[in-house]
């Protein structure tokens, strides 16, 4: 649709009913107007937190709805298991969306999609724009708010094909780096601290991590003079 900036954009997402194809680019309904920073089999779906929209209507007086910020997919936490955040999820986790519990294993159901977190996203001034039409003010920077949070959900590349659907359980069926949750990333990311070789280079051995996020951590670790 139009955008601001006399630019086209697909960021307003709207909730839909009926099952969804997912292959390596994605959401097979889903589109990306620029190619070049969204998109593609390292952002092939966008995942993020409904308390991302509540922590950002409470800090700027909003009523921003779930959809606006361009995401894929949410979740809702059931049986008194934690919501899946950035405080929850670790870079490498492997989730399927569908399937059943059955004498406390998943099936292996080849329909279910599996996707990977492979990176956060990185919020920009698309953000800014698209939240400016609710609120007649100027709206402040809350991209970069929403960065300095670390609140901006991540990325998946897709592990299996198939198809994905509201409602569907979530099951979490890999987890290789525990260390490694978005909520820390985004600390070291942040910090302007340096760190000791140790504390970096277990980030900078995980396979699946973005490379432009390697390339903020190598800048962390502390120079010995």
């Amino acid at each position: 649709m139009p955008f601001a900036r006399e630019e086209m954009s697909a960021i307003d997402k709207k909730p839909i009913k009926a099952p969804v194809s997912v292959n390596f680019m994605g959401l097979t309904t889903d589109e990306q107007a620029d190619r070049r920073h969204h998109g593609g089999p390292l952002k092939a779906v966008h995942q993020l937190p409904t308390a991302t929209y509540d922590k950002i209507n409470a800090e700027f007086d909003l009523n921003v709805r779930i959809g606006t910020l361009g995401e894929n997919l949410t979740t809702e936490a059931t049986n008194g298991l934690p919501e899946m955040d950035e405080s929850t999820v670790c870079v490498g986790d492997v989730f399927q969306y569908g399937g059943s519990l059955n004498d406390g294993s998943i099936d292996d159901d080849t329909d279910c999609v599996q996707l990977r977190i492979v990176q956060p996203r990185r919020p920009c001034y698309k953000i800014n724009d698209q939240i400016g039409q609710f609120k007649l003010s100027k709206v402040p920077n809350i991209a970069a708010w929403a960065s300095k949070q670390g609140i901006s959900g991540w990325y998946f590349a897709v592990v299996r094909d198939g198809l994905i659907d509201a409602g569907l359980p979530v099951y979490l069926i890999e987890r290789p780096y525990p260390f490694a949750t978005l909520e820390k990333l985004w600390q070291l990311s942040n910090s302007k601290e340096k760190f000791e070789a140790d504390v970096i280079e277990p980030w900078l051995a995980i396979e699946c991590l973005e490379d432009s996020w390697k390339a903020v951590l190598k800048k962390k670790i502390r120079k010995d003079l």
